[in-house]
């Protein structure tokens, strides 16, 4: 795990970030970093911290889903043009093991999605058991550039703010938690990110005409976004509105609630569902008596090394607000017993296995 940081969280961001009943985008600073007082610095050393906790919960993810699990977590990323969306799949899920992440961008539809029903793409994109799913972009855009460049009637949109929300809904209770994410950057910091663009040739890539449309159009989508919040962010699927002129706190607090959900979903490594010991002495026939040997020099480094991660994301889950300290420790000791029980139990088996070898010297 990494070296301990001081949590300069002075709230939850999932409390102070909640897009709730009464929610005024308009009244939102989004030059503003709710619920830290740290800074950018100690917001980039409390990330790094954050990473091997994170890795490792994401790692406990995956194993659950490779041995029959059915949770999954969806993390949905909207925004307009220069808000950080790609920031955030690079600095945040970059944290974690890529194959444990189910990445899908949404543009404009294909021919072939449009043939469907809107939510048809967004289904065949759900992450399976184990995965973190990202979505750049999302179904949201049939209820904001749909609505805003007036693509169907009203009609049509209006009543896909309750098939959105009866989507998730069944999402969550088929075992996937729904993060979603809007990142809110203001018009001023957005004229100087395109402008950016426009001046440095590496970054001409990331620019289209359209973006001068679009941004013509930033009233109307204030409005619509108003509006997603309004009628979706729900007690099952939550909005999290983050102020996104500083690129690190849209980082930070993203990192910051997807690893206290991670850390509530009480992650733990499935137990193996066969024999261990006759597994390991089946192993031992195919190994010499050298290379048996060395395996048992190297016992308890490996299993060490392994209870030490375990107990340190035991104590960083601790540090999480919310989580009763005592049943934590509780926890610990536990773990650490079980851990050494087994790290006695395969020393004793692999000596065993070698003095009953004839030409092992000892």
């Amino acid at each position: 795990m990494g070296k301990k940081t001081k949590d300069l969280w002075t709230a939850d961001p999932r409390d102070v970030l909640r897009a709730g009943e009464g929610f005024d985008l308009a009244a939102l600073d989004r030059s503003d970093s709710p619920g830290w007082e740290g800074g950018k610095k100690k917001a980039k050393k409390l990330m790094a911290t954050r990473a091997s906790l994170l890795s490792e919960l994401q790692e406990r993810l995956f194993a659950e889903g490779r041995t029959g699990g059915e949770r999954a977590v969806l993390c949905i990323i909207q925004g307009l043009d220069t808000a950080g969306k790609g920031g955030i799949v690079r600095h945040v899920m970059g944290l974690v093991d890529p194959q444990g992440v189910a990445l899908r961008s949404f543009g404009v539809p294909t021919e072939e999605e449009r043939k469907h029903h809107y939510l048809w793409r967004i289904r065949k994109a759900l992450p399976p058991a184990g995965r973190i799913g990202v979505f750049d972009r999302s179904h949201y855009e049939d209820v904001l550039v749909v609505r805003v460049d007036r693509l169907v009637p009203e009609e049509e949109w209006q009543k896909r703010y309750e098939e959105i929300n009866k989507f998730e809904a069944d999402l969550v209770n088929n075992g996937i938690i729904v993060l979603k994410f809007a990142l809110m950057v203001s018009h001023a910091e957005q004229g100087l990110r395109l402008m950016e663009r426009l001046d440095r040739s590496d970054k001409h890539w990331k620019y289209t005409t359209s973006d001068l449309e679009t941004r013509s159009k930033w009233p109307e989508f204030q409005t619509a976004y108003q509006a997603v919040f309004e009628k979706t962010s729900t007690e099952h699927a939550p909005w999290y509105v983050l102020p996104a002129d500083h690129k690190w706190y849209a980082r930070l607090a993203v990192t910051e609630i997807l690893t206290r959900t991670l850390s509530e979903m009480k992650l733990a490594f499935p137990k193996a569902e066969w024999d261990v010991t006759e597994q390991r002495r089946m192993l031992a026939e195919t190994m010499s008596t050298e290379t048996l040997a060395k395996s048992l020099e190297e016992t308890r480094d490996n299993v060490e090394s392994a209870m030490a991660e375990s107990i340190e994301v035991r104590h960083e889950v601790a540090a999480m607000p919310g989580v009763d300290p005592q049943t934590a420790q509780r926890m610990a000791i536990a773990s650490k017993a079980a851990w050494t029980a087994e790290l006695d139990s395969a020393i004793a088996q692999k000596r065993q296995l070698l003095a009953d070898r004839p030409d092992y010297t000892g």
